[in-house]
């Protein structure tokens, strides 16, 4: 498996929803954790996902266990509003599970008292968080500018990014 997006435990059907249309958008296979706050085949969530779904690699965990059963926890990075180290700074591999926590929990505690592989979107102190699905996209184009993964014929790799903002 390549690089992939990991949503535990998502509770709000559009949130999810943006997720499938990005994850179809980039072809990252996407990982949902329940429980879930809805069900996959409700017409909200098939609404949410806005014809996506079927372009999408989908697996479905039962639960946080077993998500790091079937995928190494070395693999995993974790985006959170408590992760000292932003976001630009995390270790990308074409292996790498991106993993968001839920939009009323965030990363699981157990997780964050680790305090290993915890990565944050760097922002004014005024402002809690960012919405689930914006931290995502935010995230998974970042991975893919610097591991230089080339989507639909274009490239923008770390020099054109710098030389861009110059």
């Amino acid at each position: 498996m390549g690089l992939s997006i990991a949503l535990i435990e998502p509770q709000i059907p559009p949130n999810t929803g943006n997720v499938v249309r990005l994850s179809a958008a980039t072809g990252l296979s996407l990982h949902l954790v329940e429980p879930m706050g809805f069900d996959l085949d409700s017409p909200r969530a098939k609404r949410a996902g806005l014809g996506y779904w079927d372009q999408v690699d989908v697996w479905t965990h039962p639960s946080v266990g077993a998500f790091w059963e079937a995928i190494s926890e070395q693999r995993c990075l974790y985006f959170s509003a408590h992760g000292a180290t932003s976001y630009f700074d995390a270790p990308y591999s074409s292996n790498s599970v991106l993993v968001f926590g839920s939009e009323t929990r965030g990363i699981p505690k157990s997780v964050l008292e680790k305090g290993e592989r915890i990565y944050r979107i760097p922002m004014v102190e005024t402002v809690r968080n960012i919405n689930l699905a914006t931290s995502v996209g935010i995230v998974t184009y970042e991975a893919i500018r610097q591991l230089g993964i080339r989507l639909d014929g274009c490239e923008m790799g770390a020099a054109d990014a710098i030389a861009t903002l110059k």
